[in-house]
């Protein structure tokens, strides 16, 4: 059966009591150097930091008793398994979290400060999926996986029902970036069913771009080695995420490192909140192709806010 704003809906309903209903944060500063009203859902002020804690919190929550006895398993650069770890905490249940070796600091400090058990591997989507395997056979824990997941996608898809509930009057635009393609698909299906005239985007570093070479040639590009500072879309976009977007996605547009870093800057100074690379890739596609978006009213899912103070990118 295929996904429904039913199922996030139903979603929304279970996750409530755990989650934050994040605000919506605006600047006039900020509308007037980039030429559109800009609305941001600051997913970078929930629970763990970032949205990953709607998608985990559902899959472990929508789990019986008997199945969190063995845990729960994945894979993750971050912020999906501390997501994971938390929401596993929460009921008691034990969760292990496969992580590339080249995962920030500040996300392995924070995955093991949820309580998970962290075994770490080589930074290939291949090697992290063999070791989750080996993982899953020797334990017997369920896998939940980071994106590729209808569980997943209907628990991110829930930051756009509350946004499109906060922000008075019609978006024109609503945009997520795109890694493994969980937040995106979500979102999307949110969208179309509540805001039927609203674009749905997806925003994308160039230097990451398996989802637009997908999205433009129709075929979705198993392997992808990717070379961004947006840690938090290096995954290559899954099987079912990607059937999702390209049915119901507008457009992904993609946007330069530079730009990235410019619009994080922005970020940091004009809304006062503090943001990872991932998460400002929306922002920075706007400043890349200004055209597309003069005047227009723009919902920006801001995903998260865990990154290295130590090694910013400035």
């Amino acid at each position: 059966m295929k996904l429904s704003i039913k199922d996030i809906q139903q979603a929304h309903e279970r996750i409530a009591p755990y989650i934050h209903r994040t605000p919506v944060l605006e600047s006039r500063a900020l509308n007037k150097i980039i030429g559109c009203e800009l609305f941001f859902k600051a997913e970078n002020l929930q629970k763990i930091g970032a949205f990953k804690a709607r998608g985990g919190c559902n899959a472990v929550f929508s789990m019986d008793e008997a199945s969190l006895q063995k845990g729960v398993i994945t894979h993750s650069s971050g912020n999906h398994g501390a997501a994971l770890a938390w929401a596993a905490a929460l009921r008691g249940a034990p969760c292990t979290v496969v992580m590339p070796e080249n995962a920030p600091v500040v996300k392995i400090a924070a995955v093991e400060g949820y309580g998970a058990n962290i075994v770490l591997c080589e930074p290939t989507m291949a090697a992290r999926e063999a070791m989750v395997a080996k993982l899953v056979t020797e334990q017997g824990s369920t896998l939940v996986h980071p994106f590729d997941n209808d569980i997943i996608i209907a628990g991110q898809g829930t930051a756009a029902i509350e946004m499109l509930d906060q922000v008075e009057g019609s978006l024109d635009i609503m945009i997520a970036p795109i890694g493994g393609g969980g937040l995106l698909a979500g979102t999307a299906i949110a969208t179309k069913a509540l805001a039927k005239n609203t674009q749905v985007i997806g925003a994308e570093p160039a230097q990451a771009n398996d989802a637009w070479l997908g999205f433009n040639s129709g075929t979705r590009l198993p392997e992808f080695s990717p070379n961004t500072i947006c840690d938090g879309l290096r995954a290559t976009v899954g099987v079912r995420n990607f059937e999702i977007i390209t049915q119901q996605v507008d457009d992904i547009l993609l946007c330069s490192e530079e730009r990235v870093v410019e619009a994080m800057r922005l970020i940091w100074t004009r809304l006062k909140v503090i943001c990872e690379p991932s998460c400002a890739v929306p922002l920075a596609i706007i400043m890349d192709q200004p055209e597309q978006f003069q005047g227009k009213r723009v919902g920006i899912i801001l995903t998260g806010g865990n990154i290295d103070l130590d090694n910013l990118p400035w």
